[in-house]
């Protein structure tokens, strides 16, 4: 599990309580969080014959602990039953955002929390696709192809998926973002948090979680750095332009 799946969980267990892991594609956070004793579930929307699909049913999970989301993207539980639901890089894939957080704020206990971790459109780095600023150009521009197309050419990208030339790479990956990603300028992301939840953003509980995952003695001096209020409120505008939002909410 990597080290943003491990914080979503660790956050779960600070705060005990049922859990709602939305978007939970192969349902490895909710898996390690029902070995560590956490009353854990989780939604997703699993096309037919998807790889995350097929892990979920193999596991047993599909239709109890682990549900589909409904056509009209209801989760299938009851008003206010759990204390937290948890995100990571799912709200940056969702069609509409407002409806997205009704309906989690619906099944969301009063005072309950959500955690959420995706981009705002102002990130540097696709993370999808590894090319920076890819997903600021005009969708189906010519520009943004040449411009994606010499930089796999040139190395860059992620290569967990091969494709047979750069040129081809390119085109897969510009389709694919365009077909399922959402990107929003932050001013919308927190107009939308804000019509429903308390929000602040914790960027630096993530940083620091992140510092004390890595190895060396570095690390521990940076742990230390991010306790200086001006160096920590830097870090935290460094990282929301390489990486996300951590946003944690409150229902009112």
């Amino acid at each position: 599990m990597d080290v943003t799946n491990r914080f979503v969980l660790d956050f779960s267990l600070r705060g005990g309580g049922r859990v709602l892991d939305y978007g939970c594609g192969a349902g490895r956070v909710v898996t390690a969080g029902r070995r560590a004793g956490l009353t854990i579930f989780g939604v997703d929307v699993f096309y037919g014959g998807s790889a995350t699909r097929s892990e979920v049913e193999a596991s047993g999970l599909l239709g109890g602990v682990i549900r589909e989301l409904g056509p009209d993207g209801g989760i299938p539980f009851p008003d206010g039953f759990f204390d937290l639901v948890t995100n990571n890089q799912v709200m940056e894939h969702v069609e509409n955002l407002d409806a997205v957080l009704a309906e989690i704020h619906r099944v969301v206990r009063p005072g309950g929390k959500v955690l959420s971790l995706f981009p705002a459109v102002d990130v540097w780095r696709e993370g999808h696709i590894g090319i920076p600023f890819s997903h600021w150009f005009r969708h189906g521009s010519a520009v943004r192809f040449y411009y994606t197309w010499l930089l796999r050419a040139c190395g860059l990208g992620t290569w967990k998926e091969q494709s047979p030339t750069a040129r081809q790479w390119a085109l897969d990956k510009l389709e694919w973002i365009d077909r399922w990603t959402r990107y929003r300028s932050r001013e919308d992301i927190y107009a939308s948090y804000n019509r429903l939840f308390g929000n602040r953003l914790q960027e630096r509980d993530y940083i620091v979680y992140r510092l004390l995952d890595a190895p060396g003695a570095l690390r521990r001096g940076l742990v230390q750095l991010m306790q200086v209020d001006l160096f920590a409120a830097v870090a935290e505008v460094l990282f929301r332009k390489l990486a996300f939002l951590v946003i944690v909410s409150e229902k009112r």
